[in-house]
């Protein structure tokens, strides 16, 4: 097989991957909502009742009728009488008479007769008399029943990732549990004659192992579960064996080669004999990154990726954590972005897809605030991703970009 078929752009590279991948089909389970950040519904949620359940006031002031504060000024205030301070987490005994008002604290309830709040800094007392000093109209600094979400209301929908936001929404209705996606389970094996663990000392020509825990890092990033087959040398059989393996355990696999000149054929040769239809993609039009291979044997995807540490986590980026979110039918969102100012100039190739790691720095002399500095660095380099605060994408069409240009930058 030769090393490279043809070089699709990344966009097409996936759609093949995608077209070629059966409906995800995840298991679902039920979790305590306290312990469900980070997950992804499997099952839309709708509102045991409304919210607020009850008529309270948003701010510190008085509950008044409405119509009892009509024309009131500093100049000409009105005066109500003080009836009673509203009790937080009860309902008022009391209810509002004409020319009546009561204290009322944020979060209260709203007495029977009560229609509006006035605020405290509107208003003076004088012994059990309240001064008025500012109208206000019906409704008027309340929440009402069912303001916030309606009985029956579909508050989060299926792919909804859990947020603190949704967590505190869910504790609000009271929903203590919720029905999520597994996470999806990716095999990882680490390739490479001259790959040794992290904790082994390198001799000379020896590396570490960087791969198989930056892209676990990702995979749990993305809400997935990192399951790594250690290291194999760089022998077809070995490699196949580990692969066979994984594929068996896990809903996807991905390889990273080492940096032997045979690498990328054998790891193309190993997924293709895994199971039907075998290597999609061999060779994405793109720097780094350009030997990734995309295949799907027997309804799962397999993903080879360079050996090179920048390489392989740029196209984590660009293919891993999409296939996460694939199989855990995420509902599309943006991603995190900042404009920023280039610093130099970018050159690129004409039709290729070039990332570059780049450094925001505070600049308020920018348009947008910040500059975007690019790290020059071989893609065997991991600190120039860690020197990284996001990328910038020359698109296939551009020869590259220019010093002062604004440019999106894609945080990490």
């Amino acid at each position: 097989m030769p090393e490279f078929l043809y070089l699709l752009p990344p966009d097409e590279a996936r759609q093949r991957l995608f077209a070629h991948l059966p409906p995800p089909s995840l298991p679902t389970e039920t979790v305590p909502t306290m312990e469900a950040l980070g997950r992804v519904l499997a099952k839309a949620v709708k509102a045991p009742h409304p919210l607020p359940s009850f008529p309270r006031t948003s701010v510190d002031g008085y509950a008044v009728r409405a119509r009892d504060t009509f024309g009131a000024s500093e100049a000409l205030p009105a005066y109500l009488t003080l009836i009673g301070e509203v009790p937080m987490g009860r309902v008022p005994s009391f209810a509002l008479q004409p020319g009546t008002c009561a204290l009322i604290h944020t979060g209260g309830a709203l007495p029977e007769g009560a229609d509006a709040v006035v605020m405290l800094e509107h208003t003076q007392r004088l012994g059990d008399e309240i001064e008025v000093l500012r109208a206000v109209a019906p409704g008027e600094n309340l929440l009402q029943p069912g303001e916030d979400v309606q009985e029956g209301e579909t508050i989060l929908s299926m792919g909804q990732p859990l947020r603190p936001a949704e967590i505190g929404g869910l504790m609000a209705l009271g929903i203590l549990e919720v029905e999520v996606w597994k996470r999806p389970r990716l095999g990882l094996i680490a390739s490479g004659d001259e790959v040794i663990p992290p904790q082994q000392s390198p001799a000379p020509g020896q590396v570490r192992d960087i791969n198989t825990y930056s892209l676990a890092a990702l995979i749990l990033e993305c809400g997935g579960i990192p399951q790594s087959y250690g290291i194999v040398p760089d022998q077809p059989q070995a490699l196949r064996q580990a692969a066979e393996r994984a594929l068996q355990e896990c809903e996807a696999l991905i390889i990273t080669a080492g940096s032997s000149a045979s690498t990328r054929d054998m790891t193309a040769e190993v997924i293709q004999s895994l199971g039907a239809p075998g290597v999609l993609v061999h060779g994405i039009n793109t720097r780094p990154g350009k030997p990734t291979i995309l295949g799907v044997c027997d309804g799962k995807a397999v993903i080879g990726l360079p050996g090179n540490p920048v390489s392989a986590l740029v196209n984590g980026y660009l293919f891993v954590r999409p296939l996460l979110e694939y199989l855990l039918q995420l509902r599309p969102r943006p991603r995190a972005t900042v404009r920023a100012q280039l610093t130099v100039n970018l050159a690129s190739q004409a039709g290729r897809e070039d990332w570059w790691p780049v450094r925001l720095v505070r600049a308020d002399a920018s348009p947008s605030g910040w500059l975007a500095d690019p790290i020059f660095g071989k893609s065997n380099l991991i600190f120039s991703l860690v020197r990284a605060d996001g990328l910038i994408r020359i698109v296939p069409d551009a020869t590259g970009l220019s010093a002062g240009e604004e440019v999106e930058v894609f945080l990490l």
